[in-house]
């Protein structure tokens, strides 16, 4: 079982580590990736050992946070997960490896599930650079703009560039900490909201095409299926940023979009509007995330996978069947 502690124990317990190891999830987003090469960053400023690991690729658009930042190889004495709720998050080779072995959590996911021997984690804080931000001043390290470039957008990221319900006057106040501090804010929400490629509005016009309405447009439901990302030619890179799009449209409660991994199987994401919770559609099978965007995943056929995630929010809905 873990212990739960504050933001100055979990700075207390990575002051007294070295040869520090910090994990990102699988399907690498902005605040994952933020989160932990700022930590990472300000780990070394101390002197301290450090590296990254994700299982998967850093997609193309985060490459301005991890450039130039070498990734010395190191046995860890200290494993730290930042941004990840659940060891399963961590890809099947990087859990085998060390999801068992995790000493401390830092995370802003109500729905953690307590693996690692402690855990930090601020639920109220919209993405988890922000509670990693505070564990920086609080190891008396001052922001660079490497740092604050990273963290800021982690932030950006994860509150829909300011626009999700869980931006408050808090996470204005510490991405304005970050501008102050000299992240090129024009350049990254540039990079993160308003360029696509030709390959992505490929992939988006192949997507929109098979979207399906449910419960009088209640429910949209998007597949990005392997097939279309073929088509498409679109990369991991092109991917980012497709789950809002059902969520999008007027008169939608919940906006799903189910994405074919490698192995044929579904990773689902849900975004929805103050009608319901997005955590306890994705609960049901397995999944968490946050009440208005969540995630899980489901094994079999396309059509398999949408009857489950329809079961799903019907289950933690019930009067959006009679709609």
């Amino acid at each position: 079982m873990t212990h739960h502690i504050t933001e100055g124990e979990a700075a207390a317990l990575l002051m007294a580590a070295d040869n520090i190891l910090l994990l990102a999830h699988q399907y690498p987003d902005g605040d994952t990736i933020g989160s932990n090469y700022a930590l990472c960053l300000a780990l070394r400023t101390l002197g301290k050992q450090v590296r990254v690991l994700c299982g998967d690729p850093i997609p193309e658009r985060y490459e301005y946070m991890i450039e130039g930042v070498e990734m010395p190889d190191f046995e860890p004495a200290f494993i730290c997960a930042v941004d990840v709720a659940d060891p399963t998050l961590l890809g099947s080779a990087v859990e085998a490896e060390y999801g068992s072995r995790v000493d401390l959590c830092i995370d802003h996911h109500s729905t953690n599930v307590g693996y690692a021997a402690a855990t930090c984690v601020d639920a109220d804080c919209a993405a988890a650079a922000m509670v990693v931000m505070r564990i920086i001043r609080l190891l008396g390290v001052d922001l660079t703009p490497a740092m604050a470039s990273c963290l800021y957008t982690g932030i950006a990221t994860d509150s829909g560039c300011f626009k999700y319900l869980n931006t408050d006057a808090n996470t204005h106040r510490m991405a304005a900490d970050c501008i102050e501090a000299g992240a090129p804010v024009e350049m990254i929400n540039r990079t993160q909201f308003d360029v696509k490629s030709r390959a992505r509005i490929e992939l988006e016009r192949l997507a929109l095409k098979g979207m399906e309405f449910h419960h009088n447009g209640r429910v949209a439901v998007m597949a990005v299926t392997a097939e279309m990302i073929a088509h498409s030619g679109a990369t991991e890179n092109d991917l980012e940023g497709m789950t809002p799009i059902p969520r999008q449209i007027e008169g939608v409660w919940v906006g799903i979009t189910l994405r074919q991994k490698e192995d044929g199987n579904y990773k689902i994401s849900v975004r929805t509007g103050h009608h319901a919770d997005a955590t306890a559609i994705c609960g049901l099978l397995g999944g968490g995330g946050h009440i208005r965007a969540a995630g899980c995943s489901v094994d079999g056929t396309l059509e398999e996978a949408k009857a489950a995630i329809l079961d799903a929010t019907e289950r933690a809905i019930p009067c959006i069947g009679k709609y």
